[in-house]
């Protein structure tokens, strides 16, 4: 949580902004206070999506979607401005950890309270399908444990029983591997006994740690969920007349939620049915949130906060829910984390794995696909190929994934997205699990005006192409060459410590790794560093570029040409070799951008910063 200071507080609608929980691909997710002093988890969209009208409309209709869901144990939405300049919608602020996090912290639960779990879980399904609704991704971490029971959040991909085509048309996202029903893992048409079967999964995790499907890769637990049995084993006896029920492979055998109200029958009465250490968590969280409703500073009672929560619960106001959830945060995903001090501390960087950007940074996208002709890149995340003499393909490692693209199926183990074909062109990507608003993507596109071969299938090749991307990548293949490896493997977001970015921008900034060497820091002003192949900035011909010297250093400082408190530093860290070798360079660029609401910071006061900034970047990147 990060508390915003008096000058920062901003006001959604009658909404006060408090502290910032979390930011995800579309919006920040704050703690706010409603007019009546409630806390409220409220998310407002990044004000770059106001000008999508399909954006829009799809907010709007997830609104609409959550607004219809009410009860005692579901996150009621408590007001909504779907035609702001901002969208935003703000929901009951839930006070306590995912299922997931509890989980994770304090191990499985005991009987008793998987009993409170489950009857709190089928009142609040109960209430879901009344409104005409299937959930589709009941999962431990879309389930948060507050003092008095359990709330199911994140409606964002349900959708309604009649005309459940939507449900089910080609390529639609299904649920979370290893919570999923079989006929929604298939493709098949669903009905809320596909709730059911998801339900049953969920309190297997609750009561042994683990889903009765997992396997070693999504794929595998997909084939369990379909074909294989539930592994049981370790479930309590006293719950296996709850949980085989909902488990039955046919949806018409699974009990409705009134008959699993009988199925767990009486409870004992309790005031919080959880263990002693999720309690703890719980009354930290409502802690915390009272502090910030009474006006304390968290940054200086308490050190190492982190209350996403109530981020988890606004995924819903997106309907691409499944590609940008602001959850519990994992390794290498866009999530907002504190700058470290002295050095930074590679919180974003803590998983491994071949597909993990720690990992991804160390390859040459060039090295990737065999058989085609390298036709050139300029970029380190980049690579053109030739496929023919009218075709070509375009590799890009760590793309942002568009919300306009639709799923459909895996590619090589990967969750794939489909934009196109349209023009010729076709874009295929395969979502990063730890970077879920990015992938590898491979696009295709067709030029010259002849009409293609009758043969020519561009999102085919697409997938192709990309499955032999994923599977190279996997094997670690296709590393950088020495003169590249220095700054290929460098993450931006490690460059600048916390006393440094404090001396920028007088607070401690949120940090946000957006690709896989570009960060941004954010805090008052904004600030962007970014690692490319690009054109070296001495054979700039611009007018408005200043040749000037930072830490020992010739760089080239660029002022908006407009007017604004922004800036831009950049400087040629390395050379690169090939025939090109006299216009591009391995670049550094660091950016600076005063708030577009304050009329206070100048073009010069930005360019100061910049610099400032490009100095402590100097200190931090490695020496060749």
């Amino acid at each position: 949580m990060k508390v915003l200071g008096e000058g920062d507080r901003e006001y959604a609608g009658r909404y006060r902004l408090l502290a910032m929980l979390g930011e995800g691909g579309m919006g920040r997710v704050y703690l706010a206070m409603a007019p009546d002093g409630r806390p409220a988890a409220l998310k407002r969209i990044h004000p770059a999506f106001s000008h999508d009208q399909g954006f829009r409309e799809r907010f709007r209709r997830e609104v609409a979607t959550s607004r219809q869901v009410s009860g005692a144990f579901t996150a009621a939405v408590m007001d909504a401005d779907t035609e702001a300049e901002q969208q935003w919608l703000a929901s009951v602020y839930v006070a306590g950890p995912s299922l997931q996090d509890a989980i994770d912290t304090a191990g499985p639960l005991p009987p008793t309270a998987v009993r409170h779990l489950a009857a709190g879980l089928v009142s609040a399904l109960a209430d879901i399908h009344r409104a005409g609704l299937v959930h589709r991704d009941l999962k431990p971490s879309n389930v948060l444990l507050a003092s008095d029971g359990p709330r199911v959040i994140d409606f964002g991909i349900a959708r309604a029983v009649e005309g459940s085509s939507e449900l089910t048309s080609t390529g639609s996202v299904v649920g979370s591997a290893g919570f999923t029903s079989p006929e929604q893992a298939e493709g098949r048409s669903l009905t809320t006994a596909s709730d059911i079967f998801s339900l049953g999964t969920l309190l297997v995790m609750a009561a042994t740690g683990k889903s009765p499907y997992a396997g070693n890769t999504t794929p595998q637990t997909l084939y369990n969920v379909v074909h294989g049995e539930p592994d049981l084993s370790k479930v309590p006896p006293e719950l296996m007349a709850i949980i085989g029920p909902c488990l039955a492979r046919d949806p018409a055998q699974r009990p409705t939620p009134d008959q699993l109200r009988g199925l767990i029958g009486s409870l004992p009465p309790t005031n919080n049915p959880w263990p002693e250490r999720v309690q703890q968590e719980i009354r930290r969280c409502e802690d915390d949130v009272d502090a910030v409703l009474a006006g304390s500073d968290l940054r200086k009672s308490r050190s190492g906060l982190v209350v996403a929560l109530a981020a988890l619960i606004m995924v819903a106001a997106l309907g691409v829910t499944a590609l940008i959830g602001v959850t519990r945060p994992e390794a290498g995903t866009a999530t907002t984390v504190a700058a470290q001090a002295p050095d930074p501390i590679p919180t974003t960087e803590a998983a491994t794995g071949p597909l993990a950007p720690t990992s991804l940074r160390k390859l040459d996208p060039c090295k990737l696909v065999s058989g085609l002709k390298t036709a050139g890149s300029t970029e380190f995340d980049e690579c053109r190929f030739d496929v023919s003499e009218d075709v070509s393909a375009t590799l890009q490692l760590g793309a942002r994934v568009s919300s306009s693209s639709r799923a459909a199926g895996q590619t090589a183990g990967l969750t794939t997205l489909v934009r196109g074909p349209e023009d010729g062109d076709c874009t295929v990507a395969g979502v990063l699990p730890q970077m879920p608003t990015n992938g590898i993507e491979l696009r295709v596109s067709r030029y010259g005006d002849d009409k293609p071969a009758k043969d020519y299938k561009p999102c085919q090749l697409g997938r192709k192409y990309l499955g032999e991307a994923v599977k190279a990548a996997r094997k670690g293949g296709g590393t950088w060459a020495e003169q590249y490896r220095t700054l290929a493997e460098v993450d931006p977001c490690l460059l600048i410590s916390r006393q440094q970015a404090q001396d920028v921008f007088g607070q401690t900034p949120s940090v946000e790794s957006d690709y896989l060497r570009e960060c941004t820091y954010s805090g008052g002003g904004e600030a962007a560093v970014s690692i490319d192949i690009t054109g070296d900035p001495a054979e700039s011909s611009s007018d408005d570029v200043e040749k000037i010297e930072v830490g020992g250093k010739d760089v080239y400082q660029r002022p908006s040409s407009t007017g604004s408190a922004s800036c831009t530093v950049e400087w040629a860290e390395a050379p690169v070799t090939g025939e090109d070798s006299d216009y591009y360079a391995q670049v550094v660029e660091v950016s600076y951008r005063g708030r577009y609401d304050d009329e206070d910071t100048t073009a010069e006061q930005a360019c100061d910063r910049a610099r400032k900034l490009s100095d402590a970047v100097m200190e931090g990147l490695p020496t060749s």
